[in-house]
């Protein structure tokens, strides 16, 4: 059979369709992480509603800049040209249940306004050069607002001078996985996590920490591993017990 330009141009086509394909089904989305809370549940509240239902921040304020665009929940530009990824939170990725309504809240709070950071003096950015920190809107800790709103889960990617456990309540989702955007190639930099040994080992990317025998330390990475000494160690420096292991 004779190719003609015709054969060619169609082939073309499918093969772009079928590449299209391809990269919807695998879509990034995170941790997977979703809620059902309605897209119109603030349409009829204003900013300062929302604000007024919240106490003010102990964080402090060290920039302050305009807020230009809002990514999604958990990220937004500055007139500045800086990229802020909100620290200790994660809201669904695009394409995923939840993503329109932590975005329009973000947006309402946010977008065009003058916002204040309390920049993460632990580790100020992430892999992609976006910085780290509590977004301060009026006072108020929107990272905070995010997760009791029900509109993020906690990703606490230790080292990190926040622990936003402390801004959860019972029922706040804790991400499963910390392989999403904000996940960093991070160690820990104190002197506990030189290699060697210890009571307790900490993985560094999880941000738990498990007796020495538990099964989770064979699987663990070995650039992930903090060692410490005792159990109030480990805690003191921002780490969760295993559930497993029970240290």
């Amino acid at each position: 059979m004779k190719i003609t330009k015709k054969h060619i141009f169609s082939l073309l086509v499918i093969l772009i369709l079928a590449i299209g394909a391809i990269s919807i089904a695998s879509a990034y989305t995170g941790t997977g992480f979703s809620h059902n809370v309605p897209s119109s549940k603030y349409s009829d509240m204003s900013a300062s509603d929302i604000l007024s239902q919240y106490s003010d921040t102990e964080c402090h304020v060290e920039e302050r800049a305009v807020c230009t665009k809002v990514v999604d929940g958990d990220t937004i530009y500055l007139d500045n040209g800086e990229k802020v990824r909100f620290v200790g939170v994660n809201t669904p990725e695009r394409g995923v249940e939840g993503y329109i309504a932590s975005k329009n809240f973000v947006q309402k709070l946010c977008l065009n306004k003058e916002v204040g950071l309390d920049i993460d003096d632990s580790k100020h950015h992430d892999k992609y050069g976006r910085t780290l920190a509590v977004v301060i809107v009026d006072g108020k800790n929107v990272n905070e607002m995010l997760l009791k709103e029900g509109l993020a889960e906690i990703m606490y990617m230790p080292p990190s001078e926040f622990y936003p456990y402390n801004w959860a309540d019972g029922n706040t989702h804790v991400a499963d996985t910390h392989s999403s955007s904000s996940s960093s190639d991070s160690s820990s930099t104190d002197s506990s996590s030189s290699s060697g040994s210890g009571s307790y080992v900490g993985n560094a990317n999880t941000g738990k920490f498990h007796v020495s025998s538990c099964s989770s330390v064979n699987k663990m990475s070995e650039k992930n591993k903090v060692f410490f000494s005792s159990r109030d160690e480990a805690i003191n420096q921002g780490y969760v017990p295993c559930k497993r292991c029970n240290p």
